[in-house]
């Protein structure tokens, strides 16, 4: 379905034309409708199928058409991350470029004080649309910055993050002072048990829309290092002793682990940066300008930017160690391969973590390659998969040099050569577009996910 045949106002078209979007990706097509319909949301899709649009343009597009209180807070859209937040806001702005009455604030934590001023400014004059992360949101609640009576649109974005986060009590504190007729759109990546009973909770006779996760891009060459968990650190130096490698994001699920491996690359001269949960939000702020603008060349990191931030030169992805399930171990791989680019993903498998990887290559449906190791780290463990009897739990047997039913691992292989960029979107003829001034709003034209 192409834009042009929903029902969005023209000062949307408009600038979805300008941004050379033309047409709705899956969920788009399936949310918008039912959205401008009035109709309450469940959709289950991941990261980079567009979802942040498919709420933002039919609320833009409604709340532009009149009929909403004026200096009144209208829509509030609540994010996991400060990260995602500030991506959801600079979304709005491209979105909502030809909206004149439409305004809208982004509030988020760590933050100086003159953040806080101006977000307390905008809260009390009545922002349409807030778009918050929980903790700092509940606080200007509990300051009385906030008046939540003429609500009309609550949108839960990534809502299993924001429950895994621990923001349950904040998001139920959060919608208890809505009105009750407000029209609630959750989305999620995954629909576990504490999902379900959340939109029970929430949601009014939902639509749910389903789209089902997506493998990774062809264009991304999978391979492993099984391996010793003291083995980890000799293999990164390994790689970056034999490629000069840029443009690389290697993820660790723990924090502490995330700072090793900073200190190893500096001993090692690269040109490296870090991201976790102790930063203050102006020092993340500072780290993503510096590695988005290619001032660093690797960026260290949890999972806090394993959804939802759009790099699209990442050369090489480094599970430096093995995600939980299968679909954050597509989102952090995802990071490279995009606009068209090739990719390289690489993933450390310790001997506890094998059948968490196995569960992986079940979900993908082939086996990934297995690496040999560098002769100088010595032998790792045999990679074996088998479920105990049961229970779910692998048994590992024996000890090999990385090989599997006898046959070796290949090689490793360097860095991703990159594709030529995709070439500029062509405008085509529209008699419905009137004439507009050469500005353009911000987006990406290469793709039409804007999270």
């Amino acid at each position: 379905m192409r834009f042009e045949e929903t029902d969005l106002n023209d000062n949307i078209l408009d600038a979805l034309y300008d941004m050379h979007f033309d047409e709705c990706t899956p969920i788009q097509e399936k949310c918008i409708p039912e959205i401008l319909d009035g109709r309450d949301i469940i959709g289950v899709a991941q990261t980079g199928t567009g979802k942040t649009a498919a709420y933002l343009l039919p609320i833009l597009s409604l709340l532009d058409d009149g009929g909403y209180p004026q200096d009144a807070i209208n829509c509030i859209v609540m994010s996991p991350t400060r990260e995602l937040a500030q991506q959801i806001d600079q979304a709005m702005q491209g979105f909502g470029y030809y909206l004149n009455g439409v305004s809208s604030v982004a509030v988020y934590g760590g933050n100086d004080g003159n953040r806080y001023d101006q977000e307390y400014k905008s809260l009390k004059l009545g922002a349409d649309v807030v778009i918050a992360t929980p903790g700092r949101f509940l606080s200007h609640i509990r300051m009385g910055n906030v008046d939540l009576s003429k609500v009309s649109f609550f949108v839960l974005d990534e809502a299993d993050r924001m429950l895994d986060m621990g923001f349950s009590d904040d998001i139920m504190q959060i919608a208890k002072k809505l009105p009750q007729d407000v029209q609630t759109i959750m989305f999620s990546a995954t629909m576990p048990d504490k999902i379900q009973q959340l939109a029970k909770t929430l949601l009014k006779n939902p639509v749910e829309v389903k789209i089902a996760v997506s493998k990774p891009a062809e264009k991304i060459q999978q391979s492993a290092y099984v391996c010793h968990e003291s083995q980890k650190i000799g293999i990164i130096k390994y790689l970056f002793g034999t490629d000069q490698l840029k443009r690389v994001i290697i993820f660790s699920g723990k924090k502490d682990k995330v700072k090793e491996i900073s200190r190893e690359l500096q001993r090692l001269k690269i040109n490296c940066c870090q991201m976790h949960s102790d930063l203050t939000q102006q020092e993340r702020d500072e780290v993503m300008y510096e590695f988005k603008s290619g001032q660093r060349d690797v960026l260290v990191a949890t999972d806090i930017v394993a959804r939802g931030i759009d790099i699209d030169d990442i050369s090489m992805v480094i599970n430096y160690d093995v995600p939980h399930d299968a679909e954050d171990y597509v989102h952090r791989i995802g990071r490279t391969a995009r606009a068209d680019r090739d990719g390289i993903a690489i993933t450390f498998v310790n001997d506890k973590d094998m059948y968490a990887f196995g569960q992986i290559e079940s979900f993908l449906g082939k086996e990934i390659t297995k690496n040999q190791l560098p002769e100088s780290l010595g032998q790792g463990p045999e990679y074996v998969v088998e479920k105990k009897k049961g229970g779910d739990k692998p048994r590992h047997r024996g000890k090999g040099r990385n090989q599997r039913h006898g046959r070796r691992g290949k090689q490793a292989t360097g860095t991703a050569k990159a594709s030529n960029e995709n070439a500029e979107a062509k405008k085509k003829p529209n008699n419905r577009r009137r004439h507009r001034s050469p500005k353009k709003p911000s987006g990406n034209d290469n793709t039409q996910s804007q999270e």
